[in-house]
């Protein structure tokens, strides 16, 4: 059964306004270069709004993903994190192919007796993951295509750490908010505001002959977006507040160790976590904890990123990607960041890129049940000025704030 969606999961695609922000093009490759570049490699397809503006990169190819977006059209700045080494060399790196892009499809657990990325007795460690090959490396069919969406399927089988079998469908659409949806969205966007928002709505259905148990493991929806980093770039996650006694710890920091403390900052309801690139670490905010937005801010660049959550009302089960043998393999996170890094000295990186990611809460399904989760993707250039209540809005704490959260007092 498909899980309701409010309007605000909805993505917008707005190009409002002539003038330029001061950082525009401040850095970074435009659209069109790495529109060019991805047709050089492979088979994207480009939605728009009717402006011309908005735009949208999507290579069902490389696994239904989203590569890239502009709010400027094709002179404007791209957004999405695209391995520009990899994609040429034409090589599948049965770990995880880094291709890139904005919002990726993956499927969860990552780690623990039910994960999908080790195999049965494989220590936890990155010589033995990888990333299943249904989601790693093949291309999505394309069931549906307009102007300013496209559809997406593929037929999935997975075997987990405790041999459980699984068979299902992915169902997938990526498609941009008219203008009309925009009205409803309920964030302040002032005229000059440049933006480009679009979601992906994911399903899932058990194809298999048997329900999908506890007792056996189950599966997750889970979307990754890969953005640049900088050195100006910071990552910010609202979070409830309350007492740990109550609510539990308000981040998990201790996924590839804990985070130092001047890279990831926390307050009573809000985290600031570096973007750089230059330090593998990953954080986590449990369904308890978790509010409908996470974000960014790029100063060098003068975007502000927004990803929206789907959180449906009451859900308590989500998986767990801890790399061990877990005592609670369903008390994981439901939404994540990753900035990436050398995993040890002298090591080369993924990418680098950083992430912002978001999980479904577990689904428990019937054979022929399914399970859908939203991820939305904004992306906000203009004046810091107009941006502050964009932030404010959605993430509770303004650009001065964000831009000087790591500078030292």
């Amino acid at each position: 059964m498909k899980l309701a969606i409010p309007i605000l999961v909805a993505a917008l695609a707005l190009a409002a306004g002539c003038a330029k922000a001061p950082h525009e093009e401040a850095k970074g490759i435009m659209f069109k270069d790495d529109v060019a570049f991805l047709k050089q490699q492979t088979q994207p397809i480009v939605l728009t709004d009717e402006s011309g503006q908005a735009q949208v990169a999507v290579n069902p190819d490389l696994q239904g993903r989203v590569m890239t977006s502009t709010a400027g059209g094709p002179d404007g700045l791209s957004f999405g994190w695209i391995n520009r080494e990899l994609l040429p060399a034409k090589q599948n790196n049965v770990h995880m192919n880094a291709f890139g892009g904005e919002d990726r499809f993956w499927l969860g657990p990552e780690g623990g007796q039910f994960s999908i990325f080790f195999k049965k007795g494989a220590p936890f460690n990155l010589d033995n993951w990888f990333t299943p090959p249904p989601i790693n490396e093949g291309s999505f069919d394309v069931t549906s295509q307009a102007r300013d969406r496209v559809g997406l399927k593929k037929a999935i089988h997975l075997v987990n750490y405790s041999g459980t079998v699984f068979d299902l469908e992915v169902n997938r659409e990526v498609r941009l908010m008219s203008m009309e949806e925009l009205k409803d969205l309920g964030l302040p966007i002032a005229e000059g505001v440049k933006a480009v928002a679009y979601w992906s709505d994911n399903r899932i259905t058990n194809t298999g002959t048997k329900a999908w148990t506890k007792e056996g493991g189950l599966l997750s929806i889970w979307i990754l977006g890969m953005f640049n980093p900088s050195a100006a770039t910071t990552i910010v996650v609202p979070f409830k507040p309350g007492a740990e006694a109550e609510l539990g710890p308000k981040v998990n920091d201790a996924y590839f160790g804990k985070v130092p403390a001047d890279r990831l900052i926390v307050k009573d309801d809000v985290l600031f976590f570096s973007g750089d690139g230059k330090y593998r670490s990953k954080i986590g905010i449990s369904p308890r904890r978790v509010k409908p937005f996470a974000g960014s801010y790029d100063a060098a660049a003068g975007v502000l990123t927004l990803i929206h959550l789907t959180v449906p009302d009451g859900a308590a089960d989500y998986v767990n990607s801890m790399w061990e043998i877990q005592k609670e393999p369903f008390a994981g996170d439901a939404a994540n960041s990753y900035n990436d890094g050398p995993a040890s000295p002298g090591a080369k990186p993924l990418g680098p890129f950083y992430e912002v990611e978001s999980s479904s809460p577990a689904a428990a399904l019937k054979a022929g049940e399914s399970l859908t989760h939203v991820h939305t993707t904004m992306h906000f250039q203009g004046a810091e000025k107009a941006l502050d209540p964009i932030a404010r809005a959605a993430l509770g704490v303004g650009i001065d704030e964000i831009k000087s959260a790591f500078k030292k007092k």
